[in-house]
């Protein structure tokens, strides 16, 4: 009798804790179903993100290409002045060394008919920044080895124009077409050492493209082609001053230019005597 009557309370008793274990695991289920939810949603993010970071730099890979390769495109071009230069050399290697085919400002800045390096790597030096302690290493370095070739090659110019000089004025009147034979044949050596310039200038070029990174030798080639640009601009500035108002100045003197002219004159009828 007794077992009988207590059934009923145990029977709920052990409803209510079974309710309230599966009550539990329920939560417990639910909690454990959010967090994974969570982190699915964190995994999610991340992928979405790696993906477009993967796509970010994709596309930079591929413009760093694009501009690797307009870059060989200016060094071809480059090799190709230089390649014709060595062939108009020699044809008429005055005409090259003297800067003929360059506007009057440019040919204030020729160095043996062409650009002095080093003079260009001082000009991107302040172009290019930020350039990195290796990377200036490696330029200043450059400009050293550059500026010492430029010496070698100036001082030996210099030495020809010297044994030209006295070629000539050494001459007499029995025996100047010897001299002259002589002269003539020192003058085709000036063909060498343009041609020793202009492989400086080119190397430097590639030397300057190895050193720097894809964007700063793509912004080299831009400021060596704006700088000559300006050149070209104050070139034509100073073509098309108005030159009335060079004449006299306020007190009815003559100008130096006025002066420089009747000297030039001058000098041009001395020649011809």
């Amino acid at each position: 009798m007794a077992s009988g009557s207590d059934s009923p309370g145990t029977g709920i008793s052990q409803d209510v804790a079974a309710a309230k274990q599966t009550s539990e695991k329920t939560l417990r289920r639910l909690a454990q179903n959010r967090e994974a939810a969570r982190k699915s949603r964190i995994r999610k993010k991340a992928y979405v993100q790696q993906l477009e970071s993967s796509r970010i730099r994709l596309t930079q890979l591929e413009q760093d290409l694009q501009r690797a390769r307009s870059q060989d495109g200016y060094i071809r071009h480059y090799d190709d002045i230089f390649r014709l230069r060595g062939v108009a050399a020699k044809s008429d290697v005055f005409h090259l060394i003297t800067g003929m085919w360059a506007t009057p400002v440019e040919r204030c800045f020729l160095w043996m008919g062409g650009f002095r390096p080093s003079d260009l790597i001082k000009m991107l030096i302040s172009q290019l920044d930020p350039l990195t302690e290796q990377q200036l290493v490696g330029i200043y370095g450059l400009q050293q080895s550059t500026q010492q070739a430029e010496e070698a090659l100036s001082q030996g110019l210099e030495q020809l124009h010297q044994s030209l000089l006295d070629a000539i004025a050494n001459a007499s009147l029995n025996d100047s077409m010897h001299h002259m034979v002589v002269a003539l044949g020192k003058i085709t050596n000036l063909e060498g050492f343009l041609r020793q310039a202009d492989n400086l200038r080119e190397q430097t070029l590639h030397q300057l493209r190895r050193v720097l990174t894809i964007r700063q030798a793509a912004r080299c080639f831009l400021v060596i082609g704006e700088y000559y640009g300006r050149l070209r601009a104050l070139s034509s500035l100073w073509a098309s001053r108005p030159r009335e108002s060079l004449i006299t100045d306020n007190n009815g003197e003559m100008t130096p230019n006025v002066q420089m002219v009747q000297s030039s004159h001058q000098i041009n009828q001395f020649s011809h005597f």
